[in-house]
């Protein structure tokens, strides 16, 4: 397993030129995450975030300001989309890391950098990468814990969990950038009282606070990838919401697991923080209980024990349509921490490769809801809400056991570490609309059934 590499990008007194960096909540010149961005319906292509603006990586490489790896590195990543960029591997980006570092942050070059940048807040955003697979895990053991409690009262974890990462493959094809809005689904869902299903928009529509993993180096068909080096493996990371119908969700999962209640929408943060400037947050995976089994050799490797969870905090709010008309912030709803992952992101692809699954860069990995011990720290309405039996009350007076029509969901995070600037991933934001001919509708009907 490779340890986290600290150099002077993450010198904690280094600054930028670009005045809005310097104390960004999410964009220091520390952090230099990726994205693909575009301008008035222009050509998507690779760029930088720093503090409220882009840096257009194609104006960068064809400027002659980087040469070697660096200008390989650039020129790469002035594509729709940063498979190939992060398919070069951790060193061109390493090296290009630091060059965009002392390019940002040496007054000398504001003359010639401060053209390529772009406001932020002119630019659309796209999916950083052509997402070939997608596999959402369920490493979060607090919600594991809540959700069978919900349905298994007395045997609330099924025996797997703490010798297997749990996970299915789910579908890339609606996989959205923060910001896109998305239609109620629709699914076959049966009704606590009925004898039989019916086919009508999920009345039990709900968010899942997750970390999403990009993959950005590759393993041969049939040669699985050691955990040694998994993290090798790893571009980086942003926010994920895996929008659940759980209606359709508990009527369909058995015996194979989610299928249309996950299929119509996943939301991601749409930039990629890189396994570089996550290295000076990656800490020791919290302990596992006494009792608990120890893991099989192939997903057991000390240095990720060290080194492979990250100091983390994760938040989700809510602003519903009527709280934005009226001018309110919206609502936090939950916060809670990654410490809370009972696997680490490497076993995670370990485990994926284990049976010689091919991983190949622009493969997402979603963590699974990450909650903690508290109903303030659980990253789902169905935890929150006791499977809608206790609703939230919004400052509106309106109540929430399920996400209705004209809700926004908004999920951030920040990585913070003693001495070192904190950074963020960028919000990560979907607005729910009513489902393909219907009108608004309500998760009144389920406020009081048990799940």
């Amino acid at each position: 397993m490779s340890l986290p590499v600290l150099d002077d990008t993450h010198d904690p007194a280094r600054t930028s030129w670009v005045a809005s960096a310097n104390g960004h909540p999410d964009f220091p010149i520390q952090n230099l995450p990726f994205g693909i961005f575009s301008q008035g319906g222009g050509r998507a292509r690779g760029g930088v975030a720093i503090g409220d603006q882009i840096l257009d990586l194609g104006a960068l490489s064809a400027s002659g300001l980087l040469a070697g790896d660096a200008a390989l590195a650039a020129r790469m990543a002035d594509r729709p989309s940063l498979n190939l960029f992060f398919g070069l591997g951790a060193a061109p980006r390493r090296t290009l890391r630091r060059e965009l570092s002392a390019l940002l942050s040496n007054a000398v070059h504001r003359a010639a950098v401060e053209p390529m940048l772009h406001p932020a807040s002119d630019c659309t955003m796209s999916l950083p990468m052509h997402i070939g697979d997608y596999t959402d895990f369920y490493v979060g053991i607090h919600h594991a814990t809540n959700v069978g409690k919900l349905f298994r009262p007395d045997n609330p974890l099924l025996p797997n969990y703490r010798h297997v990462p749990i996970g299915y493959h789910g579908r890339a094809s609606s996989i959205v950038p923060s910001g896109t809005s998305f239609r109620r689904p629709k699914g076959q869902r049966k009704l606590p009282t009925a004898d039989l299903p019916l086919y009508s928009p999920t009345e039990r529509l709900d968010y899942e606070l997750e970390l999403g993993v990009w993959i950005g180096g590759s393993n041969a068909l049939g040669e699985p990838g050691p955990i040694g080096s998994a993290f090798d493996a790893i571009a980086g990371v942003s926010l994920l919401n895996d929008w659940s119908a759980r209606d359709v969700q508990a009527w369909e999962y058995q015996p194979l697991g989610p299928f249309l209640a996950k299929n119509f929408a996943t939301t991601v943060s749409p930039w990629i923080v890189t396994a570089e400037a996550l290295a000076p947050f990656r800490v020791r995976q919290v302990e596992r209980a006494a009792e608990d089994p120890a893991p099989l050799p192939y997903l057991w490797d000390e240095n990720d024990q060290a080194t492979g969870a990250l100091s983390a905090t994760l938040e989700v709010r809510i602003a519903s349509q009527r709280m934005r008309e009226r001018g309110l912030a919206p609502y936090r709803l939950s916060r809670t921490s990654a410490a809370n992952m009972y696997w680490t992101i490497a076993q995670l692809v370990a485990h994926h490769t284990s049976g010689g699954c091919n991983l190949s860069p622009g493969d997402l990995l979603g963590t699974g809801t990450i909650s903690g011990s508290e109903r303030d720290q659980f990253g789902s309405l169905l935890e929150i809400s006791a499977g809608g039996t206790q609703p939230v009350i919004l400052p509106t007076g309106e109540t929430r056991g399920f996400i209705e029509d004209g809700d926004e969901i908004i999920l951030s995070g920040r990585l913070d570490a003693p001495g070192r600037v904190s950074i963020g991933f960028g919000e990560c934001r979907g607005i729910v609309t009513p489902a393909a001919g219907e009108q608004a509708n309500t998760a009144a009907n389920f406020a009081t059934a048990s799940p």
